[in-house]
């Protein structure tokens, strides 16, 4: 009886969880992309003090203090991002600056203006370290025009945002059918109640 209550309500709970991925967090994250497509075509504005994730690749410009340092970051198949960390601005941020297909490039800029687009600034965290302690979302800005020596940087691309929610509720519903199918399972093999 104990272990019926049990599936149950773990049961109940993972059906509530695929509900709340397909009918809550699903129709939120569709309307966050529509908001992020139209965002290209707003006009410009001033690189945000504070990230803020509804301003990804909305057009933007800012002013790069002499760079703290630029880094090479992976980039799949472009190569590696050339990243600048701005100091002596108004507003602390960092700067896509370009790409590379040299992993030894050291790419040389003294700062300046930045028109580009808004997007993620790579947070450096394993996948683990992420679920342990997770950072704040951070953002940069994509130059349109890459620095002397590196190629452009790729177009604002709504497909690098992740949009699992569907498969976050059949992955849930799966579990919960997984779960009954064992529970009778187990059922059958301890056979019916002696008298």
């Amino acid at each position: 009886m104990l272990a019926t209550m049990l599936v149950t309500l773990a049961v109940a709970a993972m059906i509530a969880l695929g509900l709340w991925q397909l009918l809550d967090r699903r129709p939120q994250k569709l309307a966050f992309l529509q908001q992020l497509a139209a965002n290209p075509t707003r006009p410009a504005i001033p690189f945000p003090a504070r990230a803020d994730e509804r301003l990804l690749f909305r057009r933007a410009t800012g002013r790069c203090g002499p760079p703290v340092t630029i880094r090479l970051a992976g980039a799949g198949a472009a190569g590696f991002r050339a990243i600048a960390t701005c100091g002596g601005g108004a507003t602390p941020m960092m700067a896509q600056l370009g790409t590379t297909r040299d992993p030894n490039a050291h790419p040389v800029w003294g700062g300046g203006m930045v028109a580009g687009y808004i997007g993620h600034a790579p947070s450096g965290q394993s996948l683990i370290g992420a679920a342990l302690h997770p950072q704040p979302t951070r953002l940069m800005l994509i130059a349109a025009t890459p620095v002397a020596g590196l190629a452009a940087n790729p177009a604002p691309d709504l497909e690098s945002v992740p949009n699992n929610h569907l498969a976050y509720a059949v992955q849930w519903f799966l579990f919960a059918g997984v779960a009954v199918v064992i529970y009778i399972l187990a059922l059958r093999r301890k056979g019916p109640p002696s008298k």
